[in-house]
């Protein structure tokens, strides 16, 4: 069974007592759906080669554990709209819109450099919850142990989320990732500069971090 690590976020609002407009939504659902499924593994989680995943989420849980395999527990939760994924593979998934194209270009090719320089690999989906590939994303990327799902919604107020493999868990600080979100994804940077100043920035941060994480300044300093 995939061991994991859910990190709080001080972003969110408390499970114990959430807003009324949000006590339905299906990320409070599948939260609440955490425990219960802790002791009865789905049966693709098994046959998955992540032996474990650390979930660095500040809002989109949805995604987060449907691609841990928790949200499968309860399928009318998970989203799964294959319909919206490219027919060709992609690292980066713009389903909200927030990427030019030029911009998106730019990011493939930073990424693919990233993957061949360090083995770590990254994909970004840009998303507004519900409308989202959701459990397709899975089969699509097919992450593993070195990969780093970036997922961009801002339907929590802060637009960044990241979904981490075990081996990145082991090599990268764990508050990178929720200072990384601090500075890039909240809500006063992404509505003056706009969502795609905010994932550009996120990822100058991530490459620069995971070309060395064992330098303290890479993963200290997020400028």
């Amino acid at each position: 069974m995939a061991s994991l690590h859910l990190l709080p976020s001080p972003l969110l609002p408390s499970r114990k007592n959430p807003p009324k407009s949000l006590r339905n939504h299906p990320s409070f659902a599948l939260k609440a759906t955490l425990s219960s499924t802790s002791t009865d593994s789905p049966k693709w989680v098994s046959q998955w080669k992540s032996k474990s995943l650390s979930l660095a989420f500040s809002g989109a849980l949805a995604l987060g554990l449907s691609l841990s395999g928790l949200g499968s527990a309860d399928a009318k939760v998970g989203v799964n709209k294959p319909e919206l994924l490219p027919k060709e593979f992609s690292q980066v998934l713009d389903v909200a819109g927030f990427l030019s194209s030029g911009q998106e270009n730019r990011l493939i090719q930073q990424i693919v450099d990233l993957e061949k320089d360090t083995g770590y690999k990254l994909r970004i989906l840009a998303q507004n919850f519900p409308n989202t590939p959701g459990l397709a994303v899975k089969d699509f990327w097919v992450p593993d142990d070195r990969t780093i799902v970036f997922v961009a919604d801002p339907t929590f107020g802060n637009i960044i989320h990241f979904n981490v493999g075990s081996t990145v868990d082991l090599d990268v600080p764990r508050n990178f990732w929720s200072r990384v979100a601090g500075k890039y994804g909240n809500m006063f940077y992404w509505k003056e500069k706009g969502e795609d100043a905010s994932i550009e920035g996120a990822v100058v941060a991530i490459s620069k971090c995971l070309r060395d994480p064992t330098n303290p300044n890479n993963c200290s300093e997020i400028n």
